[in-house]
């Protein structure tokens, strides 16, 4: 014994094979009598009659008028594909979450963007549902499901005022402007960092080298220390006596005369 849901399934199958095999014969129908009008095919020949007369025109009528008949069947085509996908909407129709949320985010935007006008409760939720089953990606989707969504829709309306398009651009306009003021101040603060490096690092340099110049100042010292005595002179502590006079020269008292030096010397 078949479940209802296999024969609903077999139904359904029948009815898309039979949907095929009657746009096929209908295609089929026409070409062949276009190609008998043309020349190509010879018509259908039918031997029929009225009581004692006859109609030699029979088997072109029939032909002509099957024709006609399964092109305005064809007709019926998209009516019926929209009936299969409603049968197949309501079989596998589940309130999930999922379709909620997008149809209540699409009545969201729309509210953002100024879309809905009215100010009633009634009105309001009446307008949303209209847009939503208007929306091009919302037109499977239950009744109920719109209708919920709207409800939603309408009670974060105020939500949508205070985070419309036009504030939400306002806000990232002037966060872009911040960046960009930050930006342009760390861009200072790094070329201020660089200059402070540079201006140490001479620094160093300076004091570097005038270690360098104290040191040779220091070792000039010494030499001239040491050289000194050995040519009768010294750097020594001056004698109260002032200048001592040699002959023909004159000269600080701590000065030695190189022919008044020791014999030892």
């Amino acid at each position: 014994m078949l479940s209802r849901a296999t024969m609903q399934q077999l139904v359904r199958v029948f009815h898309v094979v039979s949907l095929y095999v009657l746009g096929l014969a209908a295609l089929t129908m026409v070409v062949t009598t276009l190609l008998s009008a043309l020349g190509v095919l010879p018509w259908l020949t039918l031997q029929a009659s009225f009581g004692e007369a006859s109609a030699p025109q029979a088997g072109m009528m029939a032909q002509l008028g099957l024709t006609v008949l399964l092109v305005l069947l064809v007709g019926f085509f998209p009516s019926s594909n929209r009936v299969l996908d409603l049968e197949k909407s309501h079989r596998n129709f589940r309130m999930s979450m999922q379709d909620v949320a997008n149809a209540y985010h699409a009545a969201h935007v729309a509210d953002r963007k100024g879309v809905f006008s009215m100010s009633a409760e009634f009105d309001a939720v009446r307008e949303r549902i209209d847009y939503l089953r208007e929306h091009p990606d919302l037109k499977l989707l239950e009744a109920d499901i719109l209708t919920v969504a709207a409800q939603m829709s309408k009670q974060s309306h105020r939500l949508a005022e205070i985070y419309n398009d036009e504030r939400v651009s306002r806000a990232k306009d002037f966060l872009t402007q911040r960046q960009a003021e930050v930006e342009e101040q760390q861009q200072r603060i790094a070329e201020a960092l660089k200059a402070c490096r540079e201006i140490m690092r001479w620094s160093s340099q300076v004091e570097l080298e005038e270690a360098v110049v104290a040191s040779q100042l220091q070792q000039l010292d010494e030499q001239l220390q040491a050289a000194l005595p050995v040519l009768g002179y010294s750097f020594g502590q001056a004698e109260p006596a002032g200048l001592v006079q040699g002959p023909g020269v004159t000269r600080p008292d701590n000065l030695v005369s190189l022919s008044q030096r020791p014999a030892a010397e």
